[in-house]
C-alpha cells in the first residue's frame, strides 16, 4: 500500500481547489455572458425584425466585447485573481438582472437588496409608478389579431379567443402568462385560415418556446381542407435552428412582439448610474457595516475588485445607454406622412372636377356601397339637387385629380372641417404639435379602461404601471394643444379612474375639475360584489379662471326649445290669456321628460314670456352688508316689501336694474317677499352637475349605419359633453383614442343642430379606421338618419347632410422607422483597441444609421422619396412613396392657405401662416429638371424677391442663387429671409 507525502497531499488538495474555483468562476462567466446577451438584445439571431434585426447585424462585435475583451480586462485587472473574477462577475450579473426584464429596463429603484427607494422632490403629493420614466410603445394592434400572406394571397391569420388576465389577488397573479394554441376549432375556406390563441396564466418555469414546439407539432397533423396550407411547414431555416418552419418563425414574431419591449427609457444611462453607486455603496461595500471590526479591512483589500466592477459597469451601462437613447431617438422622431388625401361633398367641386368623379368607377361603387346611391349615368345637375353631399373620396382617384380639387381652395385648412389620422396616437400628437399648439377648445378621449379585456397590452405584474406610461406622456404631450379656454375631457371606469384623477391633478396642477359620475341605469349582471352601474368623467382646464366666465362650463337645458315651441303654439292658439297659461302648466306637469330645474318654468307672463320665479335671499350663513337690506316699494301700495332675514342677494345697483328691467315679481300687496323673474329664453343654460343619467347603447344606430363595432361610446353622452365644454361654434376638438367615429359625428350632429362651425381632430391606429371610423364619418356627412344601413330622407325628400372638407392622413410608424433602418458598417480596423471599444460602447449605432434615416440627398429628388410601410400586422412591408411636403407643414407648424400642386413641371408651391404670424412661402422642386435658371424664372412670375414679396419668410430644396437682398433708389435696403429646407426639415424631426 502506497503511502502519499502530506505535502503532495496538499498540493493535490489546493490544485484540486483551484480547479473547482477556476470551474466556478467560468460558469459564473458564462451566466454572465448569456445575461448580457439577453440584455443586449442578440440571443435570439432567429428574430428578423425592429432593433433585433438591428443588433444581430452587429452581434459579431458585441459577442468580441462580451467574451474576450470584457474577461481579459477584468482577469488584467485583478491579477488573475480567480475569486475576484467570480466576485466581480456575480456583481455585475446580480446588478443587470434585477432591473432588465424581458426587454425593458423596469425603473425598480433600489437602496439595498429588495428595499426600494423613490425620487422625491418635495411635493405635498405625489404619483408614482413603476414605469414613471419609460416611454410605453405597444400597440395592440396585432396581440388579438395578427395575419399575413402565403402564395397567391392566402391569408393566415392568429386570433386571440381568450386572455387570461391578472385580476385583483388572484394567486396567478405572479405567474407568467402565455400564449398557447387553443382548443377552438381552426378556421379555415378557401382563401383564410384563422388559428386561435388564449394568453394563459402557467407557471413561472415554462417557456414559451416550448409551446411554440407544440402549437407547430398539432398543426402539423391538423386534416386541412385546402393543401395550400401545407406551405406553413415549409423550412425557413436559420442558422441556430436548421429545421425552423415559416409558422415557427411567425409564431416566434408574434409571441415577442406582444410580451417583450414594452418601454424605452427615457434616460436609462443616468439611473444605471445613479443605482450602480447605490449597489457599491451598499451591497459592495456594505457602509451601513462600517463600525465593524473587520468591514473597514474587507473594503480596503477589495478596492481593486471595487473599482474594476465599477469600470466594467460604466462600460456595459454606456452600450446600453446608446442602445436605449438610439431608440428613444427613433421613438421620438416626428414621423413621415406617408399618405394624404381627402373627403369632400360633391357641393363643393366645380362642375369639372365634379364630372370626372361621376366618370369614376371607383367612387360610383363606393356610393353605391355606402349610400345605396346609383349614380351611373346620372345627369350632374340632378345629382347635386338630389345628393348635393355626396362623398368625393380623392383617394380613389390619379393623384393629378387631388392636385386640382387642391388648387381651387383657398384658405385650405380654415375651410378644412376636420382631420382623420391613421397612426398611433404618440406619434401624432408629436407631429402635429407646432400646427396645432393652443388651438384647440376641447379633448375628448375615452382611453382603453385597463380592465385586462380590451385591447390594452401590459407587461405582466406592471398592469397598472403600463397604462400610466402609456397615458401620461400622451396626456401631457396633448395638454400644449388647449387653448387659454381650453378643456379636458376623459372617460373612465373603476380600474383606473383613482390613477387618472393623480394624473391629472399631477399635470393640470390647480386646473383639476374633478369628476362626474355617469350613471348608465344598468348594473353590471355578471358581478361579483358590488354591480357596477356608473363610469366617471373626469375635467380639467388649462387656466381655472376661465371657468370666471359664467358661459364658459354650462349645460344646455335639454327641453328649453320644446317649451319655449310649446308656449308659442299656445299664445298663437289662445293669446296671452288665462286658459293659455293653464294650458300650458298642465303640459309642463305631465311632461315626464322635464328635469326639476326646467318643471319651474311653469308660467307665462303678460308678454308671452316663459319665466319661473327664484328666491333673491342672501344665499351665505353670514349676513349681507348693510346696503343690502333697502326694503322694495310694492308698485300698488307704494308701501315697503320685507327684505329676507338675511338681506337681498344682489347690491342695490343691480336690484335697480332689475327694476328697470320688469324682472322682479311683486305679491299682491306689500307682504309678501318678492322674487326674481328669470325668463327662460335668457337662460336656456345651467351648471354641470356632477351627476349624468344616461342609459342604452349605439347598437341600434350602428345597425342601422350598417357597420359592425362592439362597445361604441353612445353618441348622445358624446354630444352632452362636448355641449359643455366646446360651446364656441367654431370650435376645435380632439380625439386621440378616437375608436369608431363617435367624437366626429357628435361634432357633426352639433354643427347639424346649432349651425356651427366646429373642427374635429381624430387620432386611431386601429385597424378598423378605414371599415369603421372613416366610412362611418362619410355615411353622417351624407345623411342624418340610416335604416338598415341606408339613408333616410325626410318629408321632403332630404337627406339633411352637411357640407364638408376632410382630410385624411396615414403616418409612419416606429415599427416603420425601425424596418427603415441600415447600418453602414465603418471601417474601424485601423483604429487602435481603446477607440475601436469606445466606437462600439458609444457612438456605432448613430454613426451607422445616420445615411438611412434621412439626408439631404433625398431632397435632390423630394417628390420620388420611398420607404418600406408596413402593410399587414404581421410586418410584411413594400415601398411606398413619402409626402415630404405635408410632412414638412406640419414640422414648421404652417397654416395652409394653398397648395399649387404641379408636380408635371417637377414643382410643388405652398402658402400660408406660420405660427409666429409671418407669410410664408414653400418650394419644392425637381433639381434635377428645376435649376437655378427655371427657379429665378418661377419665382419672378410669383414677385417673390426683396423688392416686393408679400412673404416674411420663404423654404426652397437644394442649392440656388436666389437674392436676398435688395436696396431701392433712396438705398432702402429690403431682405427676404430665404430658409433652406433640408435644415429646417431634418432639425425639427429629430427636435425632442
Amino acid at each position: 500500500m502506497e503511502i502519499l507525502d502530506k505535502s503532495k497531499t496538499v498540493q493535490i488538495m489546493n490544485s484540486t481547489a483551484q480547479h473547482s474555483t477556476a470551474q466556478h468562476s467560468t460558469a459564473q462567466l458564462t451566466n454572465l455572458i448569456s445575461k448580457l446577451k439577453e440584455i443586449f438584445q442578440i440571443n435570439q439571431p432567429d428574430l428578423d425584425f425592429g432593433i433585433y434585426r438591428i443588433l444581430n447585424s452587429r452581434s459579431k462585435e458585441i459577442s468580441q466585447f462580451l467574451e474576450k475583451t470584457l474577461p481579459e480586462k477584468i482577469g488584467n485587472a485583478l491579477g488573475q485573481n480567480i475569486n475576484q473574477e467570480t466576485a466581480v462577475y456575480n456583481h455585475l450579473y446580480e446588478f443587470f438582472s434585477r432591473y432588465y426584464d424581458s426587454g425593458d429596463f423596469v425603473s425598480l429603484r433600489r437602496y439595498k437588496g429588495n428595499t426600494y427607494a423613490i425620487p422625491y422632490a418635495g411635493e405635498e403629493v405625489m404619483l408614482h409608478w413603476a414605469n414613471k420614466d419609460q416611454y410605453y410603445t405597444k400597440s395592440g394592434e396585432n396581440f388579438s389579431n395578427y395575419a399575413f400572406y402565403l402564395a397567391d394571397d392566402k391569408r393566415v391569420q392568429f386570433r386571440l379567443v381568450e386572455a387570461d388576465t391578472n385580476k385583483d389577488n388572484r394567486k396567478d397573479n405572479e405567474q407568467k402568462r402565455l400564449f398557447v394554441l387553443s382548443e377552438q376549432p381552426i378556421e379555415e375556406t378557401a382563401e383564410n385560415l384563422v388559428i386561435p390563441f388564449e394568453y394563459k396564466a402557467l407557471g413561472k418555469n415554462d417557456k414559451q418556446a416550448d409551446y411554440i414546439d407544440q402549437a407547430v407539432e398539432q398543426l402539423k397533423s391538423h386534416p386541412f381542407a385546402n393543401a395550400v396550407w401545407q406551405e406553413l411547414f415549409r423550412l425557413a431555416p436559420t442558422e441556430k435552428d436548421a429545421k425552423r418552419t415559416l409558422l415557427k418563425k411567425y409564431l416566434q414574431d408574434y409571441t415577442t412582439k406582444n410580451t417583450a419591449d414594452y418601454f424605452i427609457h427615457k434616460n436609462l444611462g443616468a439611473f444605471l448610474s445613479g443605482e450602480l453607486d447605490f449597489y457599491i455603496k451598499n451591497e459592495v461595500m456594505n457602509l451601513d457595516d462600517i463600525q465593524t471590526e473587520t468591514a473597514f479591512a474587507e473594503i480596503e483589500q477589495n478596492l481593486q475588485l471595487i473599482k474594476i466592477f465599477k469600470q466594467v459597469a460604466q462600460e456595459i451601462i454606456a452600450f446600453l445607454a446608446q442602445l436605449e437613447d438610439f431608440q428613444k431617438k427613433l421613438w421620438l422622431k416626428k414621423k413621415f406622412v406617408t399618405a394624404v388625401y381627402y373627403l369632400i361633398t360633391l357641393d363643393k367641386l366645380p362642375d369639372t372636377l365634379a364630372e370626372i368623379a361621376l366618370k369614376n368607377e371607383q367612387q360610383i361603387k363606393q356610393w353605391q356601397t355606402l349610400f345605396n346611391m346609383d349614380a351611373s349615368g346620372e345627369n350632374l345637375q340632378n345629382l347635386r339637387q338630389k345628393a348635393p353631399h355626396l362623398v368625393v373620396d380623392t383617394s380613389l382617384f390619379a393623384a393629378d385629380f387631388q392636385a386640382a380639387v387642391l388648387k381651387q381652395m383657398d384658405d385650405l385648412d380654415r375651410q378644412t372641417d376636420g382631420v382623420l389620422i391613421h397612426s398611433d396616437n404618440f406619434q401624432a400628437l408629436n407631429l402635429l404639435q407646432a400646427r396645432y399648439k393652443e388651438q384647440v377648445k376641447c379633448i375628448y378621449i375615452d382611453p382603453p379602461y385597463n380592465t385586462g379585456e380590451d385591447d390594452f397590452l401590459y407587461k405582466d405584474n406592471y398592469q397598472s404601471s403600463s397604462w400610466l406610461s402609456m397615458f401620461e406622456c400622451r396626456l401631457a404631450l396633448s395638454k400644449t394643444y388647449l387653448n387659454s379656454e381650453g378643456f379636458l375631457v376623459c372617460h373612465m371606469d373603476e380600474h383606473e379612474h383613482l390613477s387618472l384623477e393623480w394624473l391629472i391633478k399631477q399635470i393640470f396642477n390647480n386646473g383639476d375639475m374633478g369628476k362626474l359620475i355617469w350613471d348608465k341605469r344598468n348594473p353590471k349582471g355578471d358581478a361579483k360584489g358590488i354591480a357596477t352601474q356608473h363610469e366617471y368623467v373626469h375635467f380639467a382646464t388649462k387656466n381655472i379662471s376661465n371657468l370666471d366666465d359664467e358661459c364658459a362650463f354650462v349645460r344646455n337645458k335639454f327641453n328649453a326649445e320644446n317649451m319655449l315651441r310649446k308656449a308659442e303654439l299656445l299664445i298663437k292658439k289662445y293669446g296671452v290669456s288665462e286658459q293659455s297659461k293653464s294650458e300650458f302648466k298642465k303640459w309642463i306637469r305631465e311632461n315626464n321628460e322635464l328635469s326639476g330645474g326646467e318643471r319651474a318654468y311653469n308660467q307665462i307672463d303678460e308678454n308671452g314670456d316663459v319665466y319661473r320665479a327664484v328666491s333673491m335671499a342672501w344665499p351665505n350663513k353670514k349676513k349681507a352688508p348693510d346696503e343690502y337690506f333697502i326694503p322694495l316699494i310694492h308698485p300698488k301700495t307704494k308701501k315697503p316689501c320685507p327684505v329676507p332675514a338675511r338681506g337681498w342677494r344682489n347690491p342695490p345697483k343691480t336690484m335697480n336694474e332689475l327694476l328697470e328691467k320688469n324682472l322682479i315679481l311683486f305679491g299682491d300687496d306689500e307682504t309678501t317677499i318678492p322674487n326674481r323673474k328669470y325668463l327662460l329664453k335668457e337662460n336656456l343654460t345651467e351648471n354641470v352637475p356632477s351627476l349624468y343619467y344616461m342609459a342604452g347603447s349605439d347598437d341600434e344606430l350602428f345597425n342601422n349605419l350598417g357597420i359592425q363595432f362592439e362597445n361604441p361610446k353612445p353618441i348622445k353622452a358624446a354630444q352632452y359633453f362636448i355641449s359643455t365644454t366646446a360651446r364656441n361654434y367654431n370650435s376645435t376638438i380632439l380625439d386621440y383614442f378616437a375608436g369608431s367615429g363617435t367624437t366626429a359625428h357628435a361634432v357633426i350632429n352639433l354643427n347639424r343642430e346649432d349651425g356651427g362651425k366646429r373642427h374635429y381632430i381624430l387620432v386611431e391606429q386601429g385597424e378598423y379606421f378605414d371599415t369603421v371610423l372613416k366610412p362611418r364619418i362619410q355615411k353622417v356627412i351624407f345623411a342624418e338618419n340610416y335604416k338598415d344601413g341606408k339613408p333616410q330622407a325626410d318629408n321632403s325628400g332630404s337627406f339633411n347632410g352637411v357640407s364638408q372638407l376632410v382630410k385624411v392622413l396615414k403616418l409612419e410608424s416606429y415599427e416603420d422607422t425601425l424596418n427603415n433602418l441600415e447600418l453602414k458598417k465603418v471601417a474601424t480596423d485601423l483604429f487602435s483597441p481603446k477607440v475601436q471599444q469606445d466606437y462600439l460602447l458609444h457612438y456605432m449605432l448613430d454613426v451607422e444609421s445616420r445615411d438611412s434615416l434621412l439626408n439631404s440627398d433625398h431632397f435632390a429628388k423630394p417628390f420620388d422619396y420611398q420607404l418600406n410601410i408596413t402593410t399587414t400586422s404581421a410586418g410584411a412591408y413594400a415601398p411606398q412613396g413619402i409626402d415630404l411636403v405635408e410632412t414638412f407643414n406640419y414640422l414648421i407648424g404652417l397654416k395652409v392657405a394653398h397648395i399649387d400642386d404641379n408636380r408635371a413641371r417637377s414643382i410643388v408651391a405652398v402658402t400660408g401662416t406660420m405660427p409666429n404670424g409671418e407669410q410664408a412661402f414653400i418650394l419644392w422642386r425637381d433639381c434635377e429638371k428645376v435649376g437655378y435658371a427655371e427657379l429665378n424664372r418661377y419665382l419672378e412670375s410669383r414677385s417673390i424677391n426683396p423688392a416686393d414679396s408679400e412673404y416674411q419668410v420663404v423654404y426652397i430644396n437644394g442649392d440656388h442663387n436666389v437674392p436676398t437682398v435688395f436696396a431701392d433708389s433712396d438705398d432702402v435696403v429690403r431682405t427676404l429671409k430665404v430658409r433652406q429646407i433640408e435644415t429646417e426639415f431634418l432639425a425639427r424631426m429629430f427636435e425632442m
